[in-house]
């Protein structure tokens, strides 16, 4: 995969090591001591940004906003030292893509840089099919966002790509392992609630806009199946034909306790006092 990315951090060593694995890769890699520009972040025309944000200080989360903001289409990839479950959840509502704790093995780095690369490729070929309606719920690729009766449902980029994921398999029961590797990139750590955490944020959001239909369904110990059920007794606009198989697992509804997405990445809590 040729990619094209920029680095933002002062470390010499890890970038000299890192600028080596990826010449090897076939990339094409620049590097910055300090915040670029977006807008100059634009005319490099990158795949992926990887960056610091202890060295912009005060000014990290603006910057990763912006950033965020106005190139969507780009990956964005944190690597920075310990941080605490906050500030990594804050990061990632903002816009990264994956957070990752220096220290770490540049195979792992280049690793997650190309699945983050690979989710946002997919994420273009959906722009190109255009909306997708299903049962009361519209999802707009172009805007990563589903809407009900022309309201947006709120959804985070995360909950999205879980959504489309979801939509894409619907009759299908995608195992927890499948959703995790397919959303989040790769494979998911033992004991990681995120997946769970996720869906029922996305389903309760649906069910908030859509209160009539029912989307999402639990499949205790397996995962979880995307199939739209009107509460009313109506069949879907857009029931699949009924040869094709439907899993005959038992549907059990389960709350999950709320956990942060990111503290799976890292137990440290130590504060990053430069992004604090």
């Amino acid at each position: 995969m040729s990619i094209r990315i920029a680095v933002i951090d002062t470390d010499s060593g890890f970038v000299t090591v890192l600028a080596k694995r990826a010449e090897v890769a076939g990339w094409s890699l620049s590097h910055s001591s300090g915040p670029v520009p977006p807008r100059d972040l634009v005319a490099m025309k990158l795949n992926a940004l990887l960056i610091d944000p202890a060295l912009l200080g005060d000014e990290a989360w603006s910057y990763l906003d912006r950033v965020a903001s106005m190139l969507p289409e780009l990956g964005i990839v944190v690597c920075t030292g310990r941080s605490t479950v906050a500030q990594r959840v804050r990061g990632l509502r903002l816009g990264a893509d994956d957070w990752i704790t220096k220290p770490c093995h540049p195979e792992e780095l280049i690793a997650r840089v190309e699945a983050v690369v690979r989710r946002r490729k997919r994420a273009d070929v959906r722009v190109e099919k255009g909306p997708v309606v299903i049962g009361e719920v519209e999802i707009r690729a172009d805007q990563f966002q589903a809407f009900v009766g022309g309201v947006s449902g709120e959804l985070t980029r995360r909950e999205f790509e879980l959504l489309y994921l979801l939509a894409e398999e619907r009759g299908q029961v995608l195992e927890r392992e499948k959703i995790y590797q397919r959303v989040w990139g790769y494979a998911m750590a033992h004991g990681d609630r995120s997946v769970d955490v996720f869906v029922r944020k996305l389903r309760q959001k649906l069910e908030k806009r859509s209160p009539s239909w029912a989307y999402i369904h639990t499949h205790f110990g397996i995962g979880y199946r995307f199939q739209p059920e009107s509460k009313d007794g109506d069949p879907p606009s857009d029931a699949l034909d009924e040869s094709a198989p439907v899993p005959e697992a038992e549907v059990v509804h389960v709350d999950v306790a709320p956990v942060e997405e990111a503290s799976v990445r890292s137990s440290g809590e130590t504060s990053l006092a430069a992004i604090a």
